[in-house]
């Protein structure tokens, strides 16, 4: 944008009546006209060329067009008239205090888990601009593009959801650009203006202090534990005395993995949320050498996560970490329960999104997506015409109940298969006994399931999408613990064949999140595999070093063939 001031033409540099801006150009900014002032001074009038040819010459829906439009916006509200710039008696000219306050945070901004580059950029160097309104009204503008650019950043991120997966249904959060550039420049202190953007959440706090003490904190990992079979009760290994020592354990003779050894150990995988068998598997063994090692750019890719997420959770929320495998409700900042949860395969992505849970259903039909129908339903269909009454499923035609026999189950895959498939309540229904609704375009929600002992492993990404909770009459319990005529008790005396629908009074918030890294309450982190690759893109998209991941882990990613969403 500042070149093309450099390069203004004589022709462009001159005051104009006052310009309405179409609503065309106003799309999605605002809702109101907005008024071009004529600029009033030579400087006003340079600077609106330059920022007239930087908007109308940049390609529509780019970044530099955005940028541009709300600057031109901005300066054509109040005459195209300087904020940053101030000169001295002798025509030297130099930044205001305001100015000067901010550029120390561009310098700071590592400390944020920015890139200080992204604002101290060649363009805002005072030098020579003296006399020379060219240079003054590049330097004006450039400052004001940084400034944006870094409270956009640390408000709502420097990555684009969307672009590092479609999976993301994220909305960044907007900020008026125009009233806070205006409190910036008038302000005694832009910096706390601008600190007070930051997310407030306490684990994106937690994260940045682990930021800034991560090169002097001893992140050693214990002496790791030498790769093997899995260790069985009863078994002999040569890895035994690690373990008892890993476990606090005194040494014995011997490398029997005795009953001490295996208490020891299920009392470490409880601690972990893993399966608590006493047998040391592949996840066991990772988490035993301190799981996935934490490097600088999951830290910034977490905290980049923490800036796309809501400003406000809600006093009282569910949240659903993906990586994690958990669901747990929280209420005024403190965990109020917490249970596992099963989610997507890395082919069947639980989208990342926010919303509010509306309603509870109680025995509900399965409509059964239109991926599954012709994917899995359609074939068993074709091998054995029976398959629809087996499943206790009803075929749909416009809403009433048709024969599969009487159905060519070969044209499925075309466009204009007019049956729908949905399977009855019942002990068999794929979404069990309830289901917990928050309507949004990728038709995923939370439910009960009767595949119950996918809870009992390590790895649980094992659905088509939507989220089985492991408890779930109990997670309706402690959900509807502000709703005064809705229980478990309640719910449970709907059980039945007939589908029942419970509306709540209040609407709670619910957040599907993917968070490699969590921060305990002793202020440790703690480090989850990248079951979709999310962090890694986002990584590369951040133009950080990948980083390492657990293959032990993710062998266990083997799919399940089960009819279930």
């Amino acid at each position: 944008m500042n070149k093309i001031l450099v390069c203004l033409i004589a022709a462009l540099v001159g005051a104009g009546g006052v310009l309405p801006v179409s609503g065309q150009e106003l799309a999605g900014l605002a809702a109101s006209p907005v008024i071009i002032a004529p600029p009033q001074t030579a400087l006003g009038r340079t600077i609106k060329a330059g920022l007239s040819t930087a908007y109308y010459g940049s390609a529509k829906d780019g970044a530099a067009y955005s940028e541009a439009q709300k600057l031109y916006f901005f300066y054509g509200s109040r005459h195209f008239e300087p904020i940053w710039l101030d000169a001295a008696p002798n025509g030297d000219v130099t930044f205001s205090e305001p100015a000067r306050k901010i550029l120390k945070l561009f310098e700071a901004a590592e400390s944020e888990g920015l890139r200080p580059q992204d604002y101290l950029t060649p363009d805002l160097n005072p030098v020579g601009a003296k006399g020379d309104p060219l240079r003054l009204a590049a330097l004006e503008t450039a400052f004001s593009a940084a400034a944006l650019r870094y409270a956009t950043h640390i408000y709502s991120g420097r990555i684009l959801p969307q672009s590092v997966s479609a999976a993301l249904d994220i909305a960044p959060k907007k900020l008026d650009e125009a009233s806070l550039l205006v409190q910036l420049a008038t302000s005694p202190d832009p910096v706390s203006i601008l600190s007070a953007l930051e997310p407030d959440h306490p684990e994106f706090l937690a994260l940045k202090a682990a930021l800034a003490t991560f090169e002097e904190t001893d992140l050693d990992r214990p002496t790791p534990v030498a790769e093997g079979p899995t260790l069985k009760p009863g078994m002999s290994d040569p890895r035994v005395p690690a373990l008892r020592a890993r476990l606090a354990l005194p040494p014995v003779d011997g490398l029997v993995y005795d009953d001490a050894l295996v208490e020891a150990m299920k009392a470490f995988q409880g601690s972990l949320d893993l399966e608590v068998d006493g047998v040391m598997g592949p996840a066991t063994l990772a988490a035993l050498n301190g799981g996935v090692p934490v490097t600088r750019a999951d830290i910034l890719a977490n905290m980049e996560r923490w800036r796309w997420m809501p400003r406000d959770l809600g006093a009282f929320n569910v949240l659903v970490n993906v990586p994690e495998f958990r669901l747990a409700i929280n209420r005024d900042g403190q965990e109020a329960y917490t249970t596992r949860v099963v989610v997507g395969t890395p082919r069947n992505q639980t989208p990342i999104f926010s919303d509010n849970i509306r309603h509870i259903v109680v025995n509900p039909y399965w409509n059964v997506p239109s991926s599954i129908l012709r994917g899995e339903v359609a074939p068993a269909v074709l091998n054995n015409p029976g398959y629809i009454d087996n499943q206790n499923m009803d075929l749909l035609y416009n809403g009433s109940a048709v024969s599969p026999w009487q159905v060519d189950w070969t044209q499925v895959s075309t466009t204009n298969f007019p049956f729908r498939v949905r399977q009855r309540p019942g002990p068999g229904n794929a979404l069990g006994q309830i289901k917990f609704l928050f309507p949004n375009k990728h038709d995923v929600y939370l439910h009960d399931t009767p595949s119950k002992s996918l809870f009992a492993r390590s790895f649980r990404a094992f659905s088509h999408g939507c989220v089985r909770v492991q408890n779930p009459m109990e997670f309706a319990d402690a959900l509807m613990a502000n709703e005064a005529n809705i229980s478990r008790a309640s719910l449970e005396a709907m059980f039945g064949s007939s589908e029942r629908w419970v509306n709540p009074d209040k609407q709670i918030p619910v957040h599907i999140a993917y968070f490699t890294l969590r921060v305990d309450a002793d202020g440790s982190l703690k480090s989850f595999g990248d079951v979709y690759g999310h962090n890694a893109k986002l990584i590369a998209a951040m133009g950080l070093d990948k980083p390492a991941f657990a293959p032990e882990i993710i062998a266990e990613a083997t799919p399940v063939a089960e009819l279930s969403p």
